[in-house]
């Protein structure tokens, strides 16, 4: 076991596993049928999945990594800059996308795609009105990170060369788009959550 959890790769394959193995006795255990609310539950599974990944970036860019920058001593920066950010970035985008793209799956198998993005409006609100404010949030931010905040910290980083005044800039409006998606993720997932209690 120890071999497993000292390779991320092993961990998780076996994780995967387990998951799998735990879906089919779930499933197969019961009546199971490959209809719009298996597909509904598989693609919110992995809509909370990528959703868990995003968040959990965001926050850690925010809560560790951003207050952390002034501590490290400067020759030691440079492992961040070129090194951790770079993979926290790539991650934190594709994961964005990902719930995205899960989520508009999910609400198009449910059928409230429509009612959620004009915000329950005459659908009587509800829970159209909080998952489309959450959808809606979610937008916003998917939107800030590939549009606002993966443009500036490639030249924050570095990745693309420009003056030091443009890249003081640039990491700048990163943190301050990073932090815009933080004060929206508290409201964004009440939304989401609210809604599945709402009628």
């Amino acid at each position: 076991m120890i071999n497993i959890l000292q390779s991320l790769p092993k961990t998780i394959h076996l994780s995967i596993v387990i998951s799998i193995l735990l879906f089919l006795g779930l499933f197969f255990g019961g009546d199971l049928a490959l209809d719009r609310i298996f597909w509904s539950w598989l693609f919110r599974y992995f809509h909370v999945l990528s959703g868990v990944m995003w968040i959990g970036l965001l926050w850690y860019l925010n809560f560790v990594q951003i207050p952390s920058m002034p501590k490290i001593p400067d020759e030691q920066k440079p492992a961040i800059g070129k090194i951790i950010a770079p993979a926290v970035l790539f991650w934190f985008r594709w994961a964005a996308l990902a719930t995205i793209v899960t989520g508009l799956i999910v609400a198009t198998l449910n059928g409230y795609v429509h009612q959620a993005m004009t915000l329950g409006f005459g659908s009587g609100g509800g829970k159209n009105t909080a998952i489309g404010i959450g959808m809606w949030l979610g937008l916003i931010m998917a939107y800030n990170v590939w549009f606002i905040i993966w443009p500036n910290q490639k030249k924050a980083l570095g990745i693309v060369e420009v003056s030091p005044e443009d890249k003081a800039k640039s990491a700048k409006t990163a943190m301050l788009t990073s932090r815009v998606n933080t004060l929206l993720s508290l409201p964004m997932l009440l939304s989401m959550v609210a809604a599945q209690n709402l009628y």
